[in-house]
């Protein structure tokens, strides 16, 4: 078979993980804690310099990051239930693949919001806090699926077209050896988000949770752009991906949302520990 592709392309991983005996460490579980702690480390530093306790930050993510796990694999579980492993312990085998981030952001979002309110902390300047660090965890998680070879859009011939593997090639495009690459797009555009909320934040008087409301713009807008190119199996309504339709939607509410928090008369500070807008 004459396969098709780029004349220069990124190269498909060499593995996906390191094995130390009976155990595996998966680059793609690898990455998500890495993605975890840089988050952390970024909110950290905007909460302190926000007047904050670091600690809280710790505290918070450590219940948003176990429900996040939870939120994303069952999201996974009900929308893609024909990928998963159909032994008895598929749906817990989160280190196969199959985190829908969605259903992470939403739970581990409430787990962590609950317990700043719980401390008694800002929850609103909190999120402005923390919502460019969430981009850019979010993109160091997406170098997983680089690994997995998974989360690929239609068959390209540019200069950083993916190249992929026979094996994990969808049906009908076995043919094709290049696609590409929209978890790197997807990256890009998340640090690029990210930047901006950062500058925002520094150079306009935006009233707080309005950061993290355009965080939810902002990352939603583009997961529009990203279901268009992508060919990985998923369920569809009126001819478009479901997560098409769940990223317009999504990105409509931050909409709304940012609206809605900057129609409001901005809060007197009142205690230093949950005061300030986050700076970059």
């Amino acid at each position: 078979m004459i396969e098709l592709g780029a004349v220069g392309s990124i190269p498909s991983p060499p593995l996906n993980g390191v094995h130390a005996g009976p155990f595996t460490l998966r680059a793609y579980g690898l990455m998500y804690v890495v993605g975890l702690l840089t988050a952390i480390a970024i909110t950290a530093r905007r909460w302190r310099r926000a007047g904050g306790d670091g600690e809280l930050v710790k505290e918070a993510a450590t219940w948003g990051f176990a429900a996040g796990i939870v939120g994303a694999r069952l999201n996974h579980v009900a929308t893609s239930w024909e990928r998963v492993p159909h032994q008895w312990w598929g749906t817990f085998a989160v280190w196969r693949g199959g985190l829908a981030i969605w259903g992470g952001i939403v739970c581990g979002t409430l787990a962590g919001s609950f317990v700043v309110r719980r401390r008694g902390a800002d929850l609103a300047r909190f999120l402005d806090a923390a919502a460019p660090a969430m981009l850019v965890g979010q993109s160091i998680g997406r170098i997983g699926n680089y690994f997995n070879q998974e989360l690929f859009g239609a068959p390209s011939t540019l200069p950083w077209a993916l190249r992929i593997a026979p094996a994990d090639r969808p049906p009908g495009y076995e043919q094709y050896a290049t696609f590409h690459p929209t978890f790197l797009y997807e990256i890009v555009w998340n640090l690029l988000v990210a930047a901006l909320l950062v500058r925002l934040g520094r150079r306009r008087h935006i009233h707080p949770p309005g950061l993290f409301a355009l965080y939810v713009v902002g990352y939603s807008l583009g997961r529009v752009g990203e279901e268009q190119m992508r060919i990985d199996p998923a369920h569809h309504l009126l001819g478009m991906r479901f997560n098409f339709w769940l990223a317009g939607i999504v990105c409509l509410t931050g909409i709304g949302w940012f609206a809605w928090t900057q129609r409001r008369p901005r809060p007197r500070v009142t205690r230093a520990a949950s005061s300030g807008a986050p700076a970059g």
